[in-house]
């Protein structure tokens, strides 16, 4: 199922309007989230979580119980997703509210990299575990951050107004915001570690 993505929605802040869902083989959330599908008239293939924040449980989708509380919501979907065969998801909600789960679901998503393809989305910006070379299309004149994880050694980058060549960023030393993409294609390629890359709408 490589080529069959997943639309996942976590109890971050919401999508000012419902995404196009039609390229999606599988639509679901964390219980949390379930009202905005619900306000939308959208019905997910599934649900899950310990529906302690539901004064109802719907009847005519499929709820997936997951009393766990030794992992977040987000580290249970993506086993479930895993199990049924699923690994290219693009994931809204992740971001907003508390910052905390913010940070939370960037960790989780480096623990799941080796197994899943994850891409985030909020009103602002997409984002997503970058590849030892990545390879952005599309982009001229789009703001691009590269944010380490917390570091990531000997990096370099095409295509952006401030260039890096053989350069390392750690969080708390060095980070690469608020960059510019000159053309259609930016390449970024690192040795070691971890970042996440922004791009701005």
């Amino acid at each position: 199922m490589k080529d069959k993505k997943v639309f996942l929605l976590l109890n971050g802040e919401k999508p000012k309007s419902p995404p196009q869902l039609s390229d999606y083989h599988l639509i679901c959330a964390t219980d949390g989230a379930y009202q905005f599908f619900k306000e939308h008239n959208i019905t997910p293939n599934f649900i899950c979580g310990d529906f302690d924040s539901l004064d109802s449980i719907p009847e005519n989708i499929e709820v997936i119980q997951t009393p766990n509380q030794d992992l977040t919501d987000f580290d249970k979907v993506l086993q479930i997703l895993y199990n049924k065969g699923f690994n290219t998801i693009d994931i809204y909600g992740a971001s907003g509210k508390e910052q905390d789960h913010f940070l939370g679901n960037l960790h989780t998503s480096i623990l799941w990299k080796e197994k899943l393809n994850l891409t985030f989305f909020d009103n602002h910006s997409r984002y997503f575990l970058a590849d030892k070379t990545t390879i952005i299309s599309n982009c001229k004149n789009k703001m691009i951050s590269l944010i380490p994880f917390p570091e990531a050694k000997n990096i370099y980058t095409k295509g952006l107004k401030y260039s890096l060549n053989n350069e390392n960023l750690t969080f708390g030393k060095r980070i690469g915001t608020r960059n510019t993409a000159t053309t259609d294609k930016v390449e970024i390629s690192f040795k070691s570690g971890e970042i996440f890359i922004f791009i701005h709408r």
